[in-house]
């Protein structure tokens, strides 16, 4: 079964897996995001390793996916890539690579090296970058990832009205933002690929002399984190009566500073908190049940206090050992700059994709009268290709074919994607269905092994939430059981006591944004939102990974 947004595949690196990217895409890929935005995020990769020094031009196809890629209707990530340049990194490893990105999820091949994986020269690049990540101190000495956030927002300021435009100049005003998404999304990997460099010391010392306990707290509460920003405001906002004029302002002001974000926000056919306010009022209505001691900001400072103890912890077992100090030392003042640096190139995307996905709405919405569209997210059914038909003189032409797509795409969805693959996927129709998948549920004392997201230990009563624009059972103190946790689902950590994903890995953007917010957390939980009964009590504890049902 071949899908309409499916890619050619590489043969040099053959395995791919739906780790990491499973929470950026976790619905099948759009046609319309296939066509358009697809490839150059696969060039803003390439430009990354390239400039980092990981890799050479000639070692990637010239107009083939490689390191991403759509099987099924779903998008992978070349594990095999990765797992190469943690190869060629100095001081890292494929295992490495696998730890941090992946996380511990199962069926995932042994790495097994290939002619021309290993490249001292290469490694003598990466090991000159890597030199100089331990310079950066501070997220604003990164001059191109500030300029994109003044830019971006910049962008949404300036946005003109749209509803005067002809079809055209929509489409032109999309089109042109293109190669500004390549811009943007190198800067994206090139920072958070740096960043596993200072953790990646952190974790070594730290499990070097027996003390793996405080890797956690020294990667959460480092502040400046863009993601988590939208957590803060929509607490103030909850502080307030919703029937005043004072929330209506701030709800307004909110849309301004934080509408791009939403559910699968990378998919420009997916909704946002602009488009669809009334998923931001419903998680801000989730926290408005919560008393003052959920501040995110008040545990925001506790972790913060917490970083620095760990910190002096750990400096002084090593203190002996100069040049171990010194690197410690270096890294621990480093990730500080680096960790909060990613979350500020995914926003920077985030915010350039709405001011693609805006204009398109409209165009929706204009065929959607015209009745050659159904809905107005018909637009992400669309392939670039199609555009000429769709201004043509008879676009009604579209219709059904774009009414097949809607019936794939809903079809697919309702399927669980192979996890990994190798050389080629399964034929998706042999992919097993989301609601015939069964595992056995956990009994009272049972427990299920996960990876430390946040540090703490919480208990309360299991609320197992799939939507997250839909988190009406989740009450103050209950433990939120999600499948993945894109940035929309982190306003609903504010008012849970824990929380526990089936996905998810160290540098998961979700779960640095669960440390700045403070909450226990266990990622990497497989299958935790099947095991898991609704509305059992559960210990969470986000220092050891484990999460036990009391009853």
């Amino acid at each position: 079964m071949f899908t309409v947004t499916d890619t050619s595949l590489s043969t040099r690196f053959p395995i791919y897996t739906r780790a990491n990217v499973g929470e950026v895409f976790p619905d099948p890929v759009a046609p319309a995001t296939r066509s358009l935005l697809l490839f150059e995020s696969e060039l803003g990769w390439r430009d990354a390793y390239i400039r980092m020094g990981a890799f050479e031009t000639n070692e990637f196809p010239d107009d083939e996916f490689c390191i991403l890629g759509v099987a099924g209707g779903y998008c992978y990530l070349n594990a095999s890539v990765m797992r190469v340049f943690g190869e060629r990194a100095p001081g890292l490893s494929w295992k490495a690579i696998d730890e941090q990105f992946f996380g511990a999820q199962p069926g995932i091949p042994d790495y097994v090296e290939q002619p021309g994986d290993i490249r001292p020269d290469l490694t003598e690049q990466l090991e000159q970058t890597f030199g100089w990540v331990f310079s950066i101190t501070d997220v604003d000495q990164l001059d191109r990832l500030n300029d994109h956030k003044a830019r971006t927002i910049d962008l949404r300021a300036s946005r003109p009205d749209f509803s005067s435009m002809s079809d055209l100049e929509l489409w032109e005003y999309a089109e042109a933002l293109f190669p500004f998404h390549r811009e943007l999304f190198q800067e994206h990997i090139y920072v958070t690929t740096l960043t596993t460099v200072p953790v990646g010391v952190i974790q070594t010392v730290a499990t070097a002399v027996g003390r793996p306990d405080l890797i956690m707290p020294l990667i959460a509460g480092v502040g400046q984190v863009d993601s988590a920003e939208p957590s803060y405001a929509m607490w103030e906002l909850s502080r307030l009566d919703p029937t005043s004029d004072e929330f209506a302002s701030g709800f307004e002001q909110f849309r301004l500073d934080f509408g791009s974000r939403g559910p699968n926000e990378w998919e420009a056919r997916s909704p946002t908190w602009d488009t669809h306010p009334n998923i931001a009022l419903a998680a801000i209505d989730r926290m408005r049940l919560a008393g003052e001691e959920a501040d995110p900001r008040a545990h925001q400072q506790q972790r913060a206090s917490e970083r620095a103890e760990a910190a002096e912890t750990l400096l002084s077992i090593v203190e002996a050992d100069s040049a171990t100090h010194g690197q410690l030392a270096a890294a621990i003042v480093a990730s500080g700059a680096w960790l909060p640096a990613r979350e500020r190139t995914k926003t920077n995307n985030i915010r350039l994709i709405q001011e693609v996905r805006v204009p398109l709405r409209e165009l929706g919405r204009r065929f959607v009268e015209r009745q050659v569209f159904d809905e107005i997210e018909d637009f992400g059914l669309v392939l670039n290709e199609e555009m000429e038909e769709v201004f043509g003189p008879t676009p009604e032409g579209l219709t059904e074919r774009v009414r097949e797509r809607r019936s794939t795409h809903s079809q697919l969805a309702e399927r669980e994607p192979e996890f990994v693959f190798a050389d080629s996927p399964s034929d998706p129709s042999s992919w097993p269905k989301r609601d015939d998948v069964e595992v056995e549920p956990l009994a009272a004392g049972d427990s299920v092994q996960g990876l430390p997201g946040c540090p703490g230990v919480s208990e309360g009563v299991a609320r197992v939430v799939l939507d997250s624009s839909d988190p009406t059972a989740l009450g103050p103190g209950d433990v939120l059981v999600a499948p993945s946790t894109d940035p929309s689902w982190t306003p609903l950590f504010v008012p849970a006591g824990g929380v526990v994903v089936d996905v998810g890995a160290a540098l998961s953007h979700a779960i640095i944004v669960s440390r700045e917010l403070g909450i226990p957390c266990v990622v990497s939980a497989t299958n935790a939102t099947r095991r898991i009964r609704d509305g059992a009590r559960v210990r969470v504890d986000g220092n050891t990974g484990v999460v036990t049902v009391l009853d």
